[in-house]
């Protein structure tokens, strides 16, 4: 059995190769590889596929009522093989699992054994019961053709169940078995199977509706062969290109031909130019039982039907010509031959169709495809016009309040779900919908008094051409409208004719009038109530039916507005709590860069659409006129994420004022992660608290005076390195493993970055999203890198067009940083054995190397601090000596030795002899401290080369403490 649908290529080597982003159209089947491409459009991972697990599953529904036996009857068959039957409703939630061979089930994970796992294709990808529910027919799927990589090895079989009187999918019978173990024959017994349950679940519908259904079917069993009325299943819209609302849109023009209780073709325009005629068959059981069987007819390739050029009557007449009696009359034994049906497509030079009663000559509604067409034809409803028109229109309101549960709140979006509203009640129950927010509630806030600020929000109708007042606007309405009558009672106000309210006419005569030109007679306004809080109004608009808004339009707008209250005002709290968390975070993240020459700096932040994360990065000054760069990433969304994102900044921050190397800075991180975790587990966090999943981080020390760069990481992307001459790389800097593990080392590695260079640093955010391919977005950033003179801020704006989505999944930082170099000219380097007497030359040469740089006003206390630092060195440090002064913002002296012994700073009492040296550099500078390195230390002190207004100097204050001699 060939498993793929080309040649050449095997499946494992065509599914690697789709993975990979490569091409291979021609080599798998249609619906694998659609379903391949929206697994991967779902962001789902073949490694993951997490199934959700349901615990509110029908365990003793009718669907599993009408499956017993046939599943008994499948377990006795498959006894002793290595078969796995399961039941699944339509949700794709597992009720039942039966095993050929019982010992199966010790050796299975739970979800191949344990009823309440959704193999949906949104959670599971390609597979079985997902696949047969996203097809809605009979599908295979083998070995490697699963997305998930945990069924790689087995095979299976799928079909969905369905309810024969309205087409409905309730639930998948599915087979799966070992991929040698594939038999063709299996889907023979999967179709009876199903078949079995089907019939099964309509002898649990009333007598009369399948006595109804019966006759109907015994009339097309009876029917001449020629008849060509395409497939015939019962219940197949969707595979002909109807969507659920085209479903609906056809039961609704069902409900009312079954109410008429006649022969009627009618043709129904669908979204898009579509037309599809239903026809309506009156028909009567063996007993009596008087009913309506509506059918729809429509083009195999959907095509629109086309009118022909000598059918001068009007398209009713057509259609009622049209109809010849296709099933046995009332008296009429089912068995004896009815007359030709009129879905027969008349083939061009044939002779016109059957006569009706009438003795007129009718061109059947399948005629009018084009020449040549098959068509399809579908059960739509059948029923008994003696129940009324009421019992029809209580069943498509509970169809629309059930539908309304499952597609209103998709979203957390305010606008998005008062868009779902209104897209639900047209034209079910409204021709137009219009909803009102006020301003607070579209910001997240809960509004003081929803009738001031109202924004109109939504404007959605069958046609886009109604004057109602734009959406995006203020909308000021008067106190008399029916929309703030509505809201100061609390209940939904109801004007069945719009031209005579005269409170609604009052609030812009004009406006009115407009609205009224366009058949626009009657209007419910409804408050949208969460809670007790009025979060809005909902105005649906009625033109199209002449008959206005009643009490049971008035309830079921009221039932839908609820519905949607509630989720409005669960998006709402959901908006302001993102913004409170993005506001926390802001505030937690730099506005500004301290002034330094090392590098020019530019940056982007972005937060997730769905949620703030914890993406962080930092610009610290370091001693010697260097600058440390940081950017790191705590793992999650939300308050928790937000706030160790600063708890973590803040310790870099500190961490840096140490001048440590950046693997010991990851490594304090690291420390504090973990102390973080334990110390938040000990508390025992409610279950609203995550704790720290994890955290990643990049720290990068640059040195403009030997233009190199130091860097580590802890389980973060690598920086992106743009040289002068817009080469990018991407270096092979060591991964480390993510802060809060403990115990493992961090590598550091070393760049030199010619002046001119650009060092780009930004969370995964950047490039791992579910919109495209990683390796893709990394060609895109290197393409958007690679132009060397572009300034930082040009930089990162290229980068968020190439490779940012307009919707990103998770939060971004972007770092993008232009390399400067000291002038060789202002740094000035002398080295001097361990010799005392040496101090005085010094002194004598830094002395003129700053008049050289007109540093006059400073020679003197540079001197004093000189002698102090060069001192120490040579009493208590390891020689050689080295002085080195750089003239950048400020004047830094450092004095380095080979010894590890750092100085300390202490007050020395009024009576020491000593130990004031320290204090005295600490009073002639702006900053002082110790640097560590490979082969000894630094001490490094800077001398600000400005003394601010109003300050007193330097050199006069230093010496308050020191008693005369």
């Amino acid at each position: 059995m060939g498993l793929m649908g080309g040649v050449g290529i095997s499946p494992v080597r065509a599914r690697e190769q789709f993975l990979r982003g490569g091409s291979v159209e021609g080599t798998v089947r249609s619906p694998i590889l659609s379903s391949w491409q929206r697994s991967q459009e779902l962001g789902l991972s073949p490694e993951g596929c997490e199934l959700p697990f349901l615990q509110d599953l029908d365990l003793d529904g009718r669907l599993v009522r009408a499956a017993m036996p046939v599943l008994d009857r499948l377990q006795s068959m498959f006894a002793g093989r290595n078969m796995n039957v399961s039941l699944a409703d339509g949700r794709g939630a597992v009720l039942q699992r039966r095993f050929g061979e019982a010992s199966l089930v010790r050796h299975l994970a739970a979800i191949q054994s344990v009823p309440g796992f959704v193999f949906a294709e949104q959670f599971g990808g390609t597979n079985g019961i997902g696949l047969a529910l996203a097809e809605r027919q009979l599908i295979n799927v083998y070995g490697a053709e699963h997305f998930a990589e945990r069924s790689q090895s087995s095979a299976c079989s799928a079909i969905p169940v369905r309810d024969l009187l309205n087409g409905r999918i309730e639930g998948v019978l599915c087979f799966g078995y070992p991929l040698s173990d594939t038999d063709a024959a299996l889907n023979t017994v999967i179709r009876r199977a199903a078949g079995a349950i089907e019939r099964r679940l309509l002898e649990q519908s009333s007598t009369r509706e399948r006595a109804l259904l019966q006759a109907y079917l015994d009339a097309r069993h009876h029917a001449p062969a020629d008849d060509a009325t395409g497939d015939g299943q019962l219940g197949e819209l969707s595979r002909s290109g109807l969507d659920w609302r085209d479903q609906m849109i056809l039961k609704e023009r069902a409900a009312d031909l079954i109410s008429a209780a006649q022969r009627a073709a009618v043709e129904v325009a669908l979204p898009g130019g579509r037309r599809v005629t239903l026809l309506s068959r009156p028909v009567t059981s063996p007993s009596g039982v008087e009913g309506v069987v509506i059918e729809a007819v429509l083009p195999t390739a959907h095509l629109r039907l086309t009118v022909p050029a000598e059918a001068a009557a009007p398209p009713a007449a057509l259609a009622l010509q049209a109809l010849a009696p296709a099933v046995p009359p009332s008296g009429q034994a089912p068995g004896t031959a009815p007359g030709r049906p009129a879905m027969t497509a008349r083939k061009p030079g044939t002779p016109a169709g059957p006569r009706t009663p009438g003795g007129t000559t009718g061109t059947g509604p399948a005629e009018r495809a084009e020449p040549g067409e098959s068509t399809t034809s579908g059960l739509v409803m059948v029923g008994e016009p003696g129940v009324g028109k009421y019992a029809v229109a209580a069943r498509r309101r509970l169809e629309l309040l059930s539908e309304a549960s499952a597609r209103i709140g998709t979203t957390l979006d305010v606008s998005r779900t008062a868009r779902e509203l209104a897209e639900m009640a047209v034209p079910r129950l409204a021709d137009f919908v219009t909803i009102d927010l006020p301003e607070a509630v579209l910001r997240g806030e809960e509004p003081a008094d929803p009738r001031i600020g109202l924004f109109r929000t939504v404007v959605h109708g069958y046609r886009d051409d109604c004057p109602f007042y734009p959406a995006g606007e203020p909308v000021d309405l008067r106190a008399t409208t029916p929309q703030l009558r509505c809201l100061a009672g609390g209940q939904p106000v109801l004007e069945p004719d719009l031209r005579s309210a005269t409170g609604w006419i009052a609030q812009d005569p004009a406006h009115a009038q407009r609205l009224l030109d366009h058949n626009v007679h009657s209007l419910i306004a409804v408050p949208l109530l969460a809670r007790g809080i009025a979060v809005g109004i909902a105005s649906f608009y009625r033109s199209r039916d002449p008959a206005p808004f009643g009490d049971d339009d008035l309830s079921l707008a009221q039932e839908l507005a609820t519905r949607a209250a509630i989720c409005i005002d669960n998006a709402r709290r959901y908006t302001r709590e993102h913004a409170m968390v993005l506001a926390l975070q802001r505030s937690l993240l730099p506005h500004s860069f301290p002034e330094q020459n090392a590098v020019e700096v530019a940056y982007r932040y972005m937060p997730a659409e769905s949620g703030v994360g914890g993406d962080w990065f930092d610009v610290i000054p370091l001693s010697s006129s260097r600058v440390a760069l940081v950017v790191g990433d705590v793992v999650g969304h939300g308050l928790h994420a937000a706030a160790t994102m600063g708890r973590l900044r803040t310790a870099a921050r500190n961490f840096a004022e140490l001048d440590l190397a950046p693997d010991e800075v990851l490594t304090f991180l690291d420390n504090l992660v973990g102390r973080l975790d334990r110390d938040e587990g000990a508390e025992e966090l409610s279950a609203s608290s995550t704790g720290i999943i994890g955290a990643t981080c990049l720290y990068a020390i640059y040195d403009p005076t030997s233009q190199q760069c130091v860097m580590a990481r802890a389980g973060h992307p690598p920086p992106a390195l743009v040289g002068p001459d817009g080469t990018v790389t991407f270096p092979d800097l060591p991964a480390g493993p993510p802060l809060g593990l403990g115990g493992l080392p961090f590598e550091t590695a070393e760049f030199h970055l010619p002046e001119g260079s650009q060092l780009v640093l930004y969370t995964d955010g950047l490039l791992a999203d579910r919109h495209h391919d990683f390796d893709t977005a990394l060609d895109r950033l290197r393409q958007a890198l690679a132009h060397p003179s572009r300034p930082p801020e040009d930089t990162c704006e290229a980068v968020l067009r190439a490779v940012v989505p307009h919707h990103p999944d998770d939060d971004i930082a972007l770092l993008v940083a232009r390399t400067h170099a000291l002038d060789s000219h202002r740094i000035a380097t002398w080295d001097l054995p361990a010799d005392p007497a040496l101090v005085s030359g010094i002194r004598a040469a830094v002395t003129r190397q700053l008049t050289a740089w007109g540093l006059d006003e400073v020679v003197f206390a540079t001197e004093l601090l000189l002698s102090e630092l060069v001192t120490n060195a040579i009493r208590y440090g390891t020689g050689p000596i080295q002085v080195r002064l750089l003239y950048d913002r400020t004047l830094t002296c450092e004095v380095s030795d080979h010894s590890s012994t750092a100085p300390h700073l202490r007050h020395a009492a009024t009576t020491d002899e000593g130990g004031r040296g320290l204090f005295l550099v600490a009073q002639l500078t702006q900053a002082w401290g110790t640097r560590y390195t490979g082969d000894g230390k630094v001490i490094w002190a800077e001398c600000a080369l400005e003394v601010p207004a109003g300050k007193p100097g330097v050199l006069e204050s230093c010496f308050d403490d020191i008693p005369a001699i």
